[in-house]
Order: structure tokens, then C-alpha cells, then sequence
């Protein structure tokens, strides 16, 4: 519904808001139990590793693992200049959901990617945002 004409729209308590399906990109590939999951993953892994000033992977790793992210569904993790990056394998019963996601003290970035549901695991081909 739409507000009505020279209306302010307040945002939900908390600041919380609720995200809207994707229509295009890799994250429409996912289905809606994947989507909504990825948007509750990024999020939850963001905000853990901002709270380090200079990540590097043995960090990266301790606070994935410290969220419940086991080593085996860690993939590329590695130190490029300043920044940490990191591949997190979410699949799950058939399931074709990832987490593509960057790290360098100052600017966290954590994506929903798209990975084959079935196979090994394998960074060369998961489908990210552009």
C-alpha cells in the first residue's frame, strides 16, 4: 500500500527492514527458504567481523568458526593487500546458497552468492552480484 501523497513513511521499530526478493541477479536463482537465509547470514556475518580493526584470515576463520561456520565450509580464505576475503559454503538440502564476503577493518562486505547444488564445492563456480 502506498502512503498517501506528501506522507512520511517511518521505517519499522529497530530499524529493522524487511527485505524485498530479488528479481534479477544471482540471488534470484536462490529459492525462498536460500534467500531469506543469505539475507540473515549476511548480515549476522557482517556485523561480527567489523568489530575487528585489522582482519586477517586467522581471525576471519576464528570468528566464522564462533558463529557456528565449521572449517570444511571455508573456502578462499586469504589475505590480498589489506583486505581478508572469504567464500562460506551455506548449502543445504539441495540448497544452492553461499556467502561471498570481504574484510579490511574498515569496509566489511558480505554477499549472498550462488553455488551448483550438487558436487564439490568450488569458488571458480559460484555465481556472484556484478
Amino acid at each position: 500500500m502506498e502512503a498517501p501523497s506528501g506522507a512520511t513513511v517511518e521505517p519499522p521499530p529497530g530499524g529493522a527492514v524487511e527485505p524485498i526478493a530479488p528479481t534479477a541477479g544471482p540471488e534470484a536463482e536462490l529459492d525462498a527458504r536460500d534467500w531469506c537465509a543469505g539475507v540473515q547470514h549476511e548480515q549476522r556475518v557482517a556485523e561480527a567481523l567489523l568489530r575487528l580493526e585489522r582482519p586477517d584470515p586467522a581471525q576471519v576463520r576464528k570468528v566464522l568458526n564462533g558463529l557456528g561456520y565449521i572449517d570444511e565450509r571455508i573456502h578462499g580464505l586469504r589475505r590480498s593487500g589489506a583486505v581478508t576475503q572469504f567464500v562460506v559454503d551455506l548449502r543445504d538440502k539441495g540448497g544452492r546458497l553461499c556467502l561471498d564476503g570481504t574484510a579490511n577493518g574498515e569496509l566489511t562486505e558480505v554477499e549472498a552468492c550462488v553455488a551448483p547444488a550438487e558436487g564439490t564445492f568450488d569458488i571458480a563456480n559460484i555465481h556472484r552480484r556484478l
